[in-house]
C-alpha cells in the first residue's frame, strides 16, 4: 500500500448524511457497496435542479469509482451491478428503470421522502423525466482556487447539508464573485455565519454594490439566471 501524502490546504468536501454514518455504515460489510454509496453522494451533490438522479452509465463511466470497486476475478461492471443491487436493497438509494428512445436506462435517486414521492409520480406519468443525458462525472481536483463551498468551510464553519443547499441556491442567484466577496466581508466584520452573508447579498441585490455594479449587469448572458432560485423575488426583469 502506497503511503498517502496527506490532504492539501484547499480541497472540496462532499456532504454525507449523518444517518448514513450513524446507522447504515455499521451494517455495510461489502466494500464495493460502501464505495458506491459514497460516490453516489458525491455525484448527486454536484447535480442541479429539484429532481436529482444519477444514471448507470454515469456511474460506469466514473473512472475513480470503477477503479476503486475492482475485484480480482470479477469484471468492474459485474461488481457495480452487485453493489447497486445491495444499496437498493438496503434502502440507501432508489432504482427506477427509465425508457428513452427505445432503450432502458437505469437511474438512481437518494432514498428520501421527496424522491420516493417523485418516483411514484414518474411511474404514474404525473411527472415526466427530463431528457436523460449521461454526462462525464466531474473529476476530483485537489489543488485549485476554492469554490464557494470550500471558501465557506475554510472561513465560516462546518458545511452542513442545509448550508450546502443555501449555497447552491445563492450560486444560482448571484455571481460567484459576489458570494466570495460577501464571505470575506463577513469575516472582516467578525460575523461568521450564513445569515449575515445572505443579508449582504440581498442588500447588494436591491441597492447595488459600492462599485456601482448591479445584478442586471450580469443578466446579459442569461436573462433568467438571477431570477431563479430562492432569492428570485429580489430581482425584477
Amino acid at each position: 500500500m502506497t503511503q498517502f501524502d496527506g490532504f492539501p490546504t484547499r480541497m472540496e468536501f462532499t456532504p454525507v448524511p449523518n444517518l448514513f454514518i450513524n446507522s447504515l455504515l455499521a451494517e455495510i460489510t461489502d466494500v464495493a457497496e460502501l464505495k458506491l454509496s459514497l460516490h453516489v453522494f458525491r455525484i448527486l451533490f454536484y447535480k442541479k435542479g429539484a429532481l436529482r438522479f444519477v444514471t448507470y452509465n454515469e456511474l460506469a463511466g466514473d473512472v475513480s469509482l470503477m477503479t476503486g470497486i475492482g475485484e480480482r476475478g470479477k469484471k468492474p461492471a459485474e461488481t457495480l451491478r452487485s453493489a447497486l443491487s445491495a444499496a437498493v436493497q438496503r434502502g440507501t438509494i432508489l432504482h427506477l428503470p427509465a425508457e428513452k428512445n427505445g432503450a432502458v436506462e437505469d437511474i438512481y435517486f437518494l432514498n428520501n421522502k421527496a424522491n420516493r414521492e417523485a418516483v411514484v409520480k414518474i411511474k404514474s406519468g404525473e411527472i415526466r423525466l427530463p431528457d436523460i443525458v449521461s454526462k462525464p462525472v466531474p473529476e476530483i481536483v485537489t489543488e485549485k482556487q476554492p469554490n464557494i463551498f470550500v471558501l465557506y468551510e475554510e472561513n465560516i464553519g462546518l458545511l452542513t447539508p442545509m448550508i450546502a443547499e443555501e449555497l447552491r441556491d445563492a450560486e444560482r442567484t448571484y455571481p460567484e464573485t459576489w458570494i466570495k466577496d460577501a464571505v470575506k466581508e463577513a469575516v472582516n466584520a467578525g460575523k461568521r455565519n450564513w445569515r449575515y452573508i445572505s443579508a449582504i447579498l440581498e442588500r447588494w441585490a436591491t441597492e447595488g454594490r459600492s462599485d456601482g455594479t448591479h445584478l442586471r449587469d450580469f443578466k446579459k448572458a442569461d436573462p433568467d439566471k438571477f431570477i431563479k432560485g430562492k432569492y428570485g423575488h429580489i430581482v425584477k426583469r
